[in-house]
Parts: structure tokens; C-alpha cells; sequence
């Protein structure tokens, strides 16, 4: 994900910012018991994960959803798969394993939610819904450009959305989050219908880390710079995490990107580790025995 990048990373104020006061407030309106902590990359490919998969690895897929439980399905941005290619990947995978794909980009880039998108969105929910249970949540992704300006767009397109398939979105436009009056419009919007608010932690775009959740799910796209930084940032997540935790969140959806993907397991492994200690969760750590020492 090349989305925010920089060439001085060393020079970002990488805090994290405050929750916003309502975050807390939508945490305690359900609070769980328990919380279900998802991570992954964003890809399997073994051009991406260079050095990920042992030698003489022969399905990609199937070793990558034996060290991590989930996926950020971005290849589903790029095209609409037949039902087929999703009942492979549910067959390949183990039963804990959750798949979170992005939605085409005929939806988000091309028709921009107007009014004609309805048989694509079916079209495209027709084949995910394949996954069965391993179907974790589908999140959308608009464009920069797509500005507040057509708000309208967005009231159709969440009100329309199926309530019993997860979903969650991420605006990149800088109003949508610094308009105070727009922000409070669409957290409105995405309480009332049950959607995620996707935060997006990258070293270029400060202006959009919200931190306001809008129900029980956190689902955090976290972008790398490949910097010695990139630690010491997920530690920060870590204790953002637990005190969500702390405060009833229900899922915790984490995906870790890179400016140069083939490092992501290895944050992703950091990451994890932090997550097992802090969180009392058992997650897997990927290639323990075969990854290189962390940094």
C-alpha cells in the first residue's frame, strides 16, 4: 500500500491520537465479554511476501491461512471472482480462518455509489457470500476525491446494505473527519445502520486518524513506512487496543500493510506477540521457527 507514504518517516509524530469522546460511549452501549482479534496482511501472493513461504511451498493460500486466522482481501478491489473461486478459498482454509475482501472498485471508483451500483453490490455479494462463516466483515474503500459533497450518495448506499452482512468503510477525503458538522452527519449514519468506521495509521495522512468507532468492531488498516518506527507504532496500537478491551470491543479486525509488503509478516508476528501478552489472546505467531530475527 503505497496510500500516505513518505520519504522521512523518521520526521512523522507518529502519536496516536485521543479517542474520540464518543468512542467509549459506543463501546458501552453492548460491551462483550470476550473480544475476537483478527490479524493478517493484505495479500498472500509470494511476490509480496518475499521470504514469507518455506521453500517448495505449493499453495499459497492454504500455508498462509495456517499462520495467520485472516486475510484483508484486496484482490476482490481489482475483480468481481465467480462463487467458484470463493468456495475454493473457503475450502482451503481452516475452519477459524475469516476473510475481510474490499469491495470492487466498479462500486467505489468507477460508479462512486450512484444510483445504478444495486446489481453490481449483488452481484459481488452474490459470490462472497461463499465464504459462509469465514466471511468476516467486507469494507469499502472510496476514493481521495470522493468529497462530502455527495453525502447522499453514501446515506443510499448504507441504508440499502444488507444488515446482516458486516461492513465496514474508510473515506480518505480530508472533510469527511475535519468538517465537524459532516463527521458528526456520518458517524450518525454509520451508528444508526451498524457500520464500521475503518481507521487507516499512515505516516502521510495524520489528518484522517478519526479514532471514533461506531460500533463494536475496531478495524484498523495499519500501513508501515519500513522504518525502525514501525515498532514502536504497533506498540502504541497495542495499548490503544487494550483499552478498548478494557471497555466491552467485540472484534478487533488488524491488518498490517507496507510500503514494502514482504515485511509485513514480520510486524505482523511483532504485532501478534504484543497482542498475546497485553490481550491475554492466543494467537498463532506466523513462522515462528522461520522468520528471521525481529527487529
Amino acid at each position: 500500500m503505497k496510500f500516505g507514504s513518505v520519504d522521512n518517516p523518521e520526521a512523522i509524530d507518529f502519536t496516536l491520537p485521543p479517542d474520540h469522546p464518543d468512542t467509549i460511549k459506543v463501546l458501552h452501549k453492548s460491551p462483550s465479554d470476550t473480544t475476537n482479534v483478527f490479524v493478517g496482511c493484505a495479500k498472500w501472493n509470494r511476490a509480496d511476501l518475499k521470504g514469507f513461504y518455506p521453500r517448495g511451498t505449493k499453495d499459497e493460500l492454504e500455508y498462509y491461512s495456517r499462520q495467520f486466522n485472516s486475510i484483508e482481501l484486496n484482490a476482490t478491489f481489482y475483480r468481481i471472482f465467480p462463487p467458484e473461486q470463493f468456495a475454493k478459498w473457503y475450502n482451503k482454509t481452516p475452519d477459524n480462518f475469516r476473510f475481510f475482501p474490499k469491495l470492487n472498485q466498479e462500486i467505489s471508483h468507477w460508479k462512486r455509489l450512484n444510483d445504478d451500483i444495486n446489481p453490481v453490490v449483488d452481484n459481488y455479494l452474490n459470490s462472497a457470500i461463499n465464504l459462509k462463516e469465514k466471511l468476516g466483515c467486507i469494507f469499502l474503500q472510496m476514493h481521495s476525491n470522493f468529497a462530502p459533497k455527495d453525502f447522499d450518495r453514501v446515506i443510499n448506499f448504507a441504508e440499502s446494505w444488507p444488515k446482516e452482512i458486516p461492513l465496514a468503510v474508510e473515506f480518505r477525503h480530508t472533510d469527511w473527519y475535519n468538517d465537524k458538522t459532516i463527521a458528526e452527519d456520518l458517524y450518525q449514519l454509520l451508528e444508526e445502520n451498524n457500520i464500521s468506521n475503518i481507521i487507516v495509521d499512515s505516516a502521510g495522512r495524520r489528518d484522517i486518524m478519526h479514532m471514533r468507532l461506531t460500533n463494536s468492531r475496531a478495524f484498523v488498516r495499519y500501513v508501515g513506512a519500513n522504518h525502525q518506527s514501525d515498532y514502536t507504532r504497533l506498540e502504541d496500537w497495542v495499548e490503544r487496543l487494550k483499552h478498548w478491551q478494557n471497555n466491552g470491543i467485540k472484534d478487533i479486525n488488524f491488518f498490517v500493510h507496507q510500503n514494502i509488503e514482504k515485511e509485513s509478516p514480520l510486524l505482523s508476528a511483532y504485532l501478534i506477540k504484543q497482542l498475546n501478552t497485553e490481550l491475554g489472546t492466543d494467537l498463532k505467531i506466523p513462522n515462528e521457527d522461520l522468520q528471521q530475527k525481529l527487529l
